[in-house]
């Protein structure tokens, strides 16, 4: 246990470094000051108390005489339905203060460990998701819950959700600074390791947040990211992953240690040199410029495959649509191969061709590509460029709707709009509702005729004979033209 004193001035509190959160539900640290005026604890006293996660806070009153007065003791909480952080202890005079300060703790803590909403033992990351906006309430809490099916993707558990609609988003810290403080202590309270933010931080404010609490802090972006690094198989894929997170991170390499910018001295300013922020900034950089080339010989050896299947005449579909609609197991059953398959968002990343054969003999290459999403960050956009130019090729684009999820109407929309934004809009596309046994067949016909879709469940071969026929009479109209006359 260790123990940080204060006098009659302030109390200077130390790197806890040595003392991190997660391991303890407290941090093993107590602070004890002077009180001149033999005044109770503070506001401020009370929140370092919470935010740092301290055994205990204590002031000293001290009398006109110069001799202690009251002992003023304040302690944290285990989680409660009364919402309640702390408990402010009755003053006593000093010297009639009696309390095993240790065996106390000790036996708070395990009050603390019944109480705590998740083991602390347990390895994986404990995080409350943030959502700070004013769209309309309907589009924030569908983005919040795809937020949390993105938290369970990256196997995080959530163990809370805050949602708040201010008047204007706080330059600083996204919300007000007292809320805050008030999540990041109701998070450590809980035993929360993160916070995850909904909108994407900007540099400023993911350096703010820190700087307030020990919490990681990531956004949206970040979250996703993870996903792609942890789901890359292939050498193509992890470079581009690896370049979209260096260029993420690059413009939030600012903040801390700029005050050490350089120190000059000597004739002409010599110095000890770089900074290390300056050091990895230059690191990062080289880093992003080696990983750019290495992508363009990846995609000119994908360039020469494509080459390649267009000699022999192959026609090539592509298979695109929102994440976790079905594509993989599209592929897989009308290829039966064995490309990986899990109810989760993003679980192929890596491009996947197949050859297949259709009834009437004919031949052609089908392509699954990595899901869409809406917000996909720009950098990832643009790492995966090369990825999505195999689809630049294609005879037809093939886009698959998981018609069972409320929201197709919007992830529709979302991929269209992305296959715009990168050019893709030309080439000609056949719309496909995938999951149809899993809603009312009445349903699935008003919506098949409303978009002109094709109703299928990838996982049932039979459904698949529309499909098709459709395919082959978009791939090969001269010889359907040929039967009909």
């Amino acid at each position: 246990m260790a123990t940080i004193v204060g006098d009659e001035r302030e109390i200077v509190i130390p790197p806890l470094s040595d003392y991190p959160l997660g391991r303890r539900y407290l941090r093993g640290v107590r602070c004890v000051h002077t009180h001149l005026k033999d005044e109770p604890l503070s506001q401020d006293d009370l929140t370092d108390l919470a935010l740092l996660r301290l055994d205990m806070m204590a002031a000293i009153g001290v009398r006109d005489d110069g001799l202690p007065a009251h002992l003023y003791v304040a302690h944290l909480l285990p989680f409660n339905p009364e919402g309640r952080t702390y408990e402010v202890m009755e003053p006593v005079p000093f010297h009639a203060f009696r309390m095993d300060v240790g065996a106390f703790v000790e036996a708070l803590e395990e009050e603390m460990g019944r109480a705590m909403v998740v083991e602390v033992k347990d390895g994986r990351e404990r995080a409350i998701l943030v959502s700070v906006s004013t769209r309309p309430k309907s589009e924030q809490m569908d983005s919040l819950e795809e937020l949390k099916r993105l938290a369970v993707t990256s196997d995080v558990e959530v163990i809370d959700v805050v949602c708040q609609r201010p008047g204007r988003i706080n330059p600083k810290y996204l919300m007000g600074e007292g809320k805050l403080k008030e999540l990041v202590i109701k998070g450590l309270q809980k035993g929360a390791t993160m916070l995850i933010f909904d909108q994407e931080l900007t540099p400023t404010q993911a350096r703010e947040i820190g700087e307030v609490t020990e919490l990681k802090v990531i956004d949206r972006t970040q979250l996703i990211l993870d996903i792609f690094a942890r789901r890359a198989r292939t050498r193509a894929g992890k470079v581009q992953v690896e370049l979209a997170q260096l260029r993420y991170l690059l413009p939030k390499l600012t903040g801390k240690g700029t005050a050490m910018s350089r120190l000059m001295g000597g004739i002409g300013g010599r110095g000890p040199g770089e900074t290390k922020l300056e050091v990895d900034r230059r690191r990062v950089q080289a880093r992003i410029a080696r990983l750019e080339r290495e992508l363009k010989a990846l995609s000119q050896g994908r360039v020469e495959r494509r080459k390649r299947r267009k000699r022999r005449g192959l026609p090539i579909i592509s298979i695109v649509g929102y994440t976790n609609a079905g594509k993989s197991t599209l592929l897989n059953t009308l290829t039966r191969s064995s490309t990986l398959v899990e109810d989760r968002l993003f679980a192929t990343l890596d491009t996947a061709s197949r050859r297949f054969r259709f009834p009437r003999e004919r031949d052609a290459v089908i392509t699954d590509t990595v899901g869409f999403i809406k917000n996909m960050p720009g950098d990832l956009k643009k790492a995966f460029k090369a990825t999505l130019e195999e689809m630049e090729d294609a005879d037809i684009l093939l886009h698959l709707v998981d018609i069972s999820d409320p929201h197709y109407e919007e992830h529709i929309k979302v991929v269209e709009e992305i296959l715009q934004e990168i050019g893709l809009d030309t080439i000609p596309r056949l719309l496909v509702f995938n999951k149809v046994d899993l809603v009312d067949p009445v349903v699935v016909k008003n919506l098949c005729r409303r978009y002109n879709a094709i109703p299928i469940s990838a996982t049932r071969p039979e459904t698949l004979g529309p499909l098709l026929e459709a395919l082959e009479e978009r791939l090969w109209p001269e010889e359907r033209a040929e039967v009909c006359s």
